[in-house]
């Protein structure tokens, strides 16, 4: 598999003690991999940082301000099927998400597969201690045995897409934030019939700074939870051979802002809403 058709999104928001570090291992086992950084207007100098490296392979995109993980997880999906690619491999910048698992992960990667790393299968191992590692594994275990999704792990975000099943998701549902967009996408990939595949990863604490997992987004994604079941249960889900939801009839005016060419605009409702500015328009 070619490095050049696959693309490694990293989540970024106040990582400016992680992000060289980190795009540096990922460096040591794919020279030319292009990775994506999608910066949530962190106010530190990641973006500082990341030009003094002068990557070519490194896409740098400057949000104005935090629109959160579950638009910037959409951002990554939308701009790996927009540019071509053949996978994307989603992770976290702060090393909870360790590169070293990337080979194993990759090595999986297939067109009508889904893979995540695992912290709760065969040979894997988790950090996480006391109430934190309580509310994970109970997380985790709710959330499969209603989905009756057959995984252990179904939570984390390091994981690896083929873009041809993407490309049939409807982005305009996919309106969750935070974790809770990630158990729908596992719920989705299940739907499609994709292969589930789990890799057994070593989850660390994060290397440096602080977990900004808000509180609030555990009973969030609990009532998330709920509705994606009563739609199993009462309504039949709907997937696209040609998605308009992300292939948008026109183009709007361009924006301002550096890197926003009002080209990763998602429909939701009636209105499109772009994922770099995070304005809505008509």
């Amino acid at each position: 598999m070619s490095d050049s058709n696959i693309l490694i999104s990293l989540s970024a928001y106040k990582e400016a003690e992680n992000i060289v570090k980190i795009t540096d291992k990922i460096r040591d086992q794919f020279n030319e991999i292009k990775i994506l950084i999608v910066n949530d207007s962190s106010g530190d100098n990641t973006e500082e940082l990341i030009k003094k490296k002068q990557d070519k392979n490194i896409i740098f995109l400057q949000r104005p301000k935090k629109l959160g993980l579950g638009t910037e997880h959409k951002l990554s999906l939308i701009y790996a099927i927009k540019n071509d690619f053949d996978f994307l491999v989603t992770m976290d910048a702060d090393f909870s998400h360790d590169p070293i698992h990337l080979p194993e992960l990759i090595k999986h990667a297939g067109d009508e597969n889904f893979v995540i790393g695992s912290r709760f299968c065969d040979g894997a191992k988790s950090d996480y201690k006391g109430l934190r590692r309580i509310i994970s594994i109970c997380g985790n275990y709710f959330a499969k045995k209603i989905l009756n999704i057959k995984l252990n792990e179904i939570t984390t975000y390091y994981r690896v897409y083929s873009t041809k099943l993407l490309k049939k998701l409807p982005f305009n549902e996919l309106n969750a934030q935070g974790y809770s967009l990630g158990v729908r996408l596992v719920w989705l990939m299940k739907k499609l019939n994709a292969n589930l595949i789990e890799v057994p990863i070593h989850f660390k604490d994060r290397d440096q700074g602080k977990s900004k997992i808000p509180k609030l987004q555990i009973f969030v994604s609990f009532f998330d939870l709920l509705s994606i079941k009563f739609k199993d249960i009462f309504f039949s889900q709907r997937f696209y051979e040609t998605n308009e939801t992300y292939e948008f009839p026109y183009k709007i005016e361009d924006c301002n802002l550096e890197n926003c060419d009002r080209n990763f605009l998602v429909k939701k409702e009636k209105k499109w809403s772009c994922l770099i500015c995070g304005k809505n328009f008509k």
